[in-house]
């Protein structure tokens, strides 16, 4: 009795064990057994087919690509699913990546419970749905209270750790579409060539899950990493450095998404320490990427102590330059005035910004409610 009683007891804890919560949603025990044919043949359409297979468990399911105007009209990443559990169920796209969203969508509806009968149209309201690490070189996390950064830099590009495709099948499986691999507080160092070939076998890995790359830069970087002795954005020769150190990572990226960029705020470099505005700096990064359609995001985020009020800071510097932004800038506004407070009004100038891209930022981390004491994820819409 004893010795059976230790066996059950020790199969308990190894499968215990085996629950880390890595999969998150997406923990279905197997058993999947459904026929899915696809006419869509690339890496993503592959990932589809691989997911619906391991995990429905309904009828046949067609893959679709197509470009009727039904759906077209969603967009690249928008889906049609319609169906039967019973009877078959069609996944209609006119992109693979929106054939992956669809083949998520199908076992979300699967694992809810929901009728037999299928009949849905969705597109993302967002074109951008991205994370924001603030991830440091030497595996640091600012504000982070889990450990070190997923990303094993010291490691890259020879040794690929399998939790980057699990990152990237957990982010695509939620329809995030990019990632800023690390701190807004940049060191000029990811931009080197030794940098930039460990970025390419990360943004290797999530090209097929529709996940694009992004860094965050510093601004001085022309004079940090080059030759040249100043990083003023009106000065023709960093026009030059920009332009090809963008044509750089495209070559090696493809699909590298663009910049984060966070100037003269906390003591962080940018164009005011040459007498230039926030647009200038922007723009100058804006016109070497457009090219490539690639994007900036510019934050908002400009703390420096003086007697200003400090909730007025953003709203001072940026709305007298609404208009002045080049199409593919995006100044990206924390949620508050002041900072990822757990109690603030929103920003005023998600309002005030009316010829200009804004996107919103949020905080997921502990940092304003005790630390590591709380377990806490802010994530608000």
């Amino acid at each position: 009795m004893k010795k059976s009683l230790l066996i059950v007891l020790l199969l308990f804890v190894t499968h215990v064990y085996a629950e880390d919560g890595s999969r998150l949603w997406l923990r279905s025990s197997g058993g999947g057994n459904a026929q899915v044919t696809s006419n869509a043949k690339g890496a993503t359409a592959d990932i589809a087919i691989r997911e619906l297979r391991e995990q429905w468990k309904g009828a046949e399911v067609k893959l679709n690509l197509v470009r009727t105007k039904e759906v077209n009209a969603l967009g690249s990443e928008g889906y049609l699913i319609n169906g039967n559990r019973q009877t078959g169920i069609s996944i209609s796209s006119s992109s693979e990546k929106g054939l992956l969203y669809g083949a998520y969508h199908l076992i979300r509806w699967q694992q809810t419970g929901l009728e037999d009968d299928i009949n849905i149209s969705e597109s993302p309201r967002y074109s951008l749905r991205i994370l924001n690490h603030w991830d440091n070189l030497n595996r640091t996390i600012e504000r982070g209270y889990a450990g070190q950064s997923l990303w094993e830099w010291e490691n890259l590009p020879s040794v690929i750790s399998p939790r980057y495709e699990a990152y990237a099948r957990a982010n695509a499986s939620i329809g995030i579409n990019g990632t800023v691999l690390n701190n807004v507080n940049a060191s000029p160092k990811i931009l080197s060539a030794e940098s930039l070939e460990k970025v390419k076998a990360l943004a290797d890995i999530f090209r097929p899950y529709g996940i694009k790359t992004y860094l965050s830069i510093n601004f001085s970087s022309p004079a940090e990493l080059g030759v040249l002795p100043t990083s003023d954005p009106l000065n023709k020769e960093v026009h030059l450095w920009w332009k090809d150190k963008v044509k750089e990572i495209y070559k090696l990226i493809p699909d590298f998404g663009g910049f984060l960029v966070k100037a003269n705020s906390e003591g962080l470099p940018g164009p005011q320490d040459f007498g230039r505005t926030h647009a200038d700096g922007a723009n100058m990064l804006a016109d070497a990427l457009k090219p490539y359609k690639g994007v900036v995001m510019w934050r908002a985020f400009v703390y420096n102590p003086n007697d200003e009020d400090r909730a007025k800071q953003a709203y001072q510097e940026f709305v007298p330059l609404d208009g002045q932004f080049r199409d593919n800038v995006i100044i990206q506004v924390k949620k508050g005035p002041v900072d990822f407070q757990p109690r603030e009004p929103f920003s005023p100038l998600f309002g005030a910004m009316k010829k200009t891209s804004v996107m919103p930022e949020f905080q997921i981390t502990q940092e304003y409610l005790g630390f590591s004491t709380i377990r806490h994820r802010e994530f608000e819409f």
